[in-house]
């Protein structure tokens, strides 16, 4: 039987409010090993950009990352975010280990070809190092992923962290029973974004594709559960998306994702 590993993502409007994150953190540092944690910081490099005067520039929620945005959400998301976070779970007695996807040529990717949408320097995953990133768990480690990878040739790139949580998921699924979690301020996904207890249990492809249908599911959590579908497609064991509580408590109310009806 294979041994379980958690990774799991923390929203931004998670990370970003001191109170709500220190919660998240205290719960994820509780968790038993092995686990691994991925991590944005869109709001924070945003207004770091506004104050240096590089006003951000999004298309559909994605950030279209020049060479200028490239130096402000390295320095963010790599630098202030990382290392905060790294800094808190040692507070808490969790051996985290801050890294980016240049480290330990963690994470590959290929800067995305320009379309209707020049994105910039934004990354595809091309390639996870499943081992480098195994034997960091075997030593003890908690790997904390923040939102960049590398082309292999010195080239930073911004890349979704949705994204890098399912491809580090799906990677360690060849050592590792994967449960991935996607963790925001919301219970789930929701029936009526007003209502936080109309929390939608359980979610296939067909259920997905109406709820897209009706709007209920829309802009920035349409990649989440693509990812999270993808992840599955990719021997992922267990996919869900909700808030912290349901990590410790599993009579917590949450959305669980799978394949069948």
């Amino acid at each position: 039987m294979k041994k379980e590993v958690i990774v799991v993502k923390i929203g931004g409007n998670v990370l970003e409010d001191p109170e709500k994150s220190q919660a998240f953190l205290e719960t994820f540092a509780q968790l038993p090993n092995p686990k691994v944690l991925v991590h944005g910081g869109g709001k924070t490099a945003s207004a770091l950009s506004e104050r240096m005067g590089i006003p951000p520039k999004m298309v559909n929620g994605r950030r279209i990352t020049d060479a200028d945005t490239l130096e402000v959400v390295t320095m963010v998301y790599a630098g202030l975010a990382n290392k905060k976070v790294v800094a808190q779970l040692q507070a808490l007695g969790c051996n985290a280990l801050g890294l980016s996807g240049a480290d330990g040529n963690s994470i590959q990717a290929v800067k995305r070809p320009k379309g209707q949408i020049d994105y910039g320097f934004a990354g595809d995953i091309k390639e996870v190092n499943c081992c480098g990133i195994g034997s960091l768990i075997a030593g003890g480690f908690v790997p904390v992923f923040c939102a960049l990878t590398h082309d292999g040739k010195g080239q930073l790139l911004n890349t979704n962290a949705d994204t890098i949580a399912s491809e580090v998921a799906i990677s360690l699924g060849e050592g590792y029973s994967v449960k991935l979690y996607y963790c925001f301020e919301k219970n789930g996904v929701l029936n009526d974004i007003e209502d936080d207890d109309s929390v939608i249990r359980d979610i296939n492809p067909k259920k997905y594709e109406k709820l897209v249908m009706q709007g209920k599911i829309a802009a920035g959590m349409i990649p989440k559960m693509d990812n999270s579908f993808h992840a599955l497609a990719h021997g992922v064991s267990e996919v869900a998306i909700g808030h912290v509580r349901s990590l410790q408590n599993p009579a917590q109310p949450y959305t669980k994702l799978s394949l069948h009806s």
